[in-house]
């Protein structure tokens, strides 16, 4: 099964040259929703193909893992090569202890066990490399100046001002689940971190002017940010399984309008009992 993020998406098995390269053959292209009726040759792969392939199985994990497929098979067939588990299930409970316990911060202590895993052989460089999702860091890195430009130039000021005076007269609870409801929305269009950095200022200059801690409405922006299931662009689980699970943008919607509404009803009260607003 082509997955996302995978080399094949959008090219052919001649200009991938994948007999040549991989020293495998592609026997046939499965497509949910329609026929395949072009050369395999010439077939162009897509997200979600179920595809063929023909090669030596002790090589095909390894070719798998570097085309980017997920196989499917009725024998065990793991991708790449063997593992150790307690170690890096060690590192990681150093980590999170070392986090929780406030005896470093959580980006050194994560990082930290980021770099453990490769220097003790669990990770390779090129598979780290391969793991760093680089377009939603670039994203966020083109964002941070953004965010700091509208906390500091006045721009979230005045955007809370408008929403303090249109706001003021409605009680505290819908104050919170519209300031929700507002980061849910836009959180497809930039990315659920970028939305935090855009919305994280005027919801504390809101906080402020309405006389209200902060802390409620912080917290209302990370869980409209982290609730994005109207769209298969604002979180990666979403893209995720669009492929896999044949789902088109519109049948998000269907199932993601009502556990949106049941996030915003659960989350107000949920926030105002954990982070008083007072």
């Amino acid at each position: 099964m082509i997955t996302s993020g995978s080399e094949l998406i959008g090219r052919t098995p001649a200009t991938m040259h994948l007999r040549e390269r991989y020293g495998i053959n592609v026997l046939a292209i499965g497509r949910r929703g329609a026929l395949v009726r072009t050369r395999l040759r010439n077939a162009r792969f897509k997200l979600g193909d179920a595809i063929v392939l023909q090669g030596h199985t002790g090589q095909l994990p390894d070719i798998l893992l570097a085309l980017g497929c997920l196989p499917l098979a009725e024998r065990s067939l793991s991708l790449g090569r063997k593992r150790r588990m307690l170690l890096p299930l060690g590192i990681l409970a150093v980590a999170v202890a070392l986090s929780a316990f406030e005896l470093a911060p959580a980006q050194v202590a994560f990082v930290g066990a980021a770099v453990a895993l490769v220097l003790f052989g669990l990770v390779t460089l090129k598979e780290a490399y391969a793991a760093v999702e680089w377009p939603i860091l670039i994203l966020i890195g083109a964002l941070i100046p953004l965010g700091e430009a509208v906390q500091h130039n006045g721009t979230a000021q005045l955007i809370a001002t408008g929403l303090a005076g249109s706001l003021a007269h409605l009680p505290s609870y819908a104050i919170l689940a519209a300031l929700l409801a507002v980061t849910m929305l836009i959180t497809p269009i930039l990315h659920h971190a970028a939305a935090v950095l855009v919305m994280g200022p005027i919801a504390a200059s809101l906080a402020q002017q309405l006389g209200y801690r902060i802390d409620p409405f912080l917290m209302a922006v990370a869980f409209g940010a982290g609730s994005d299931f109207l769209s298969p662009i604002g979180h990666q689980s979403n893209t995720l399984v669009m492929g896999l699970g044949g789902y088109r943008f519109g049948d998000y919607w269907k199932l993601g309008l009502p556990l949106s509404l049941m996030v915003v009803v659960l989350g107000v009260p949920l926030i105002m009992l954990v982070w008083p607003l007072h």
